[in-house]
């Protein structure tokens, strides 16, 4: 998930317009779901106005079938990264233009040889992608200029070599909670992402847990679902105040506990979608400025785990 706020949140004038005054194309409410499995991999893009709960629509499909990739975007470009597919690791990175649905078009190639179970932020200009599941975990973290095709760039590395941790941003720092190498934790890194500057402790998540998934307003970042030991589904959303050092606190729940997760936002309303449990499909929503519970928004046009989320705001 990322949010793109190099402008800030645009207006609705701005939105109605299909851009903002600099005349980019902002792809506005609508977020995107790429990617997945269940019980095979999956190429597909979906896609909800996240201001309408409603099921979603299909928006068209990544350049091959693959999950546990990284997403993010500026706004206008939604992008995917990495993953694992049929034949095994990958280290492509796919784009599309988040306003105007159609297949995914290459991008360019991770820094890294390959990376999954990885997460995706960007401040607007720069999205970067963290960790990886790999022999011993890997703890670094890589960057791309999202407006510009091209292969990734080196960053700086993340405070622990876990993998599969939510990530969120206010558009300055780069969040990312929880994750698993030896076993799940509870750590929360942030890095600013227009340095390659590594990652400084954030604080703590309330319940400590992987395959989780994050979200964010220009305030606040929320972390939902995950997986306990030794294999519970986990409802817990916890919420964070981005500016500012600390522990996590308790938001509310999803519906029902979930792992293997995806969430974006379009500034106001986050979304999770996807489950590892039957029927795979489920969408939540909350407000993300009033914790509360979330509720039910609708379901992906195909259930599915592992799918990897980005939006146009």
């Amino acid at each position: 998930m990322a949010l793109g706020m190099k402008h800030g949140f645009y207006s609705a004038l701005d939105a109605a317009a299909g851009g903002d005054e600099d005349g980019i194309d902002w792809g506005g409410s609508r977020g995107l779901f790429g990617g997945g499995y269940e019980p095979s991999f999956h190429n597909i893009i979906d896609y909800i106005t996240i201001s309408t709960p409603a099921n979603a629509t299909d928006f068209g499909d990544l350049t091959e079938a693959k999950r546990k990739c990284g997403s993010l975007s500026n706004g206008t470009r939604g992008v995917w990264s990495g993953g694992r597919g049929s034949s095994g690791r990958r280290k492509q990175i796919d784009y599309v233009t988040i306003a105007t649905t159609g297949n995914a078009t290459d991008f360019g190639d991770l820094n890294a040889s390959s990376r999954r179970g990885h997460t995706g932020v960007c401040d607007g200009t720069r999205g970067v992608f963290a960790s990886d599941i790999d022999s011993y975990g890997r703890g670094d973290w890589e960057y791309i200029i999202v407006a510009t095709t091209g292969n990734g760039t080196a960053g700086g590395d993340l405070t622990r070599n876990d993998n599969s941790m939510g990530g969120c941003s206010d558009g300055t720092k780069g969040v990312f909670g929880g994750g698993i190498y030896s076993q799940q934790t509870d750590t929360i890194d942030y890095i600013i992402m227009a340095t390659t500057a590594n990652a400084t402790d954030f604080g703590d998540l309330t319940v400590a847990r992987r395959y989780l998934a994050g979200c964010s307003d220009a305030t606040r970042g929320l972390f939902g679902g995950g997986r306990n030991n030794p294999y519970a589904y986990n409802d817990v959303i916890d919420y964070i105040t981005i500016a500012t050092t600390s522990n996590a606190t308790d938001f509310g729940d999803l519906t029902n506990g979930r792992y293997e997760l995806s969430s974006c936002s379009d500034g106001t309303t986050g979304v999770w979608a996807g489950d590892d449990s039957s029927p795979y499909n489920a969408i939540d929503y909350v407000t993300i400025s009033t914790p509360a519970n979330a509720t039910d928004f609708g379901d992906l046009t195909t259930g599915r785990s592992w799918s990897a989320a980005c939006s146009g705001n």
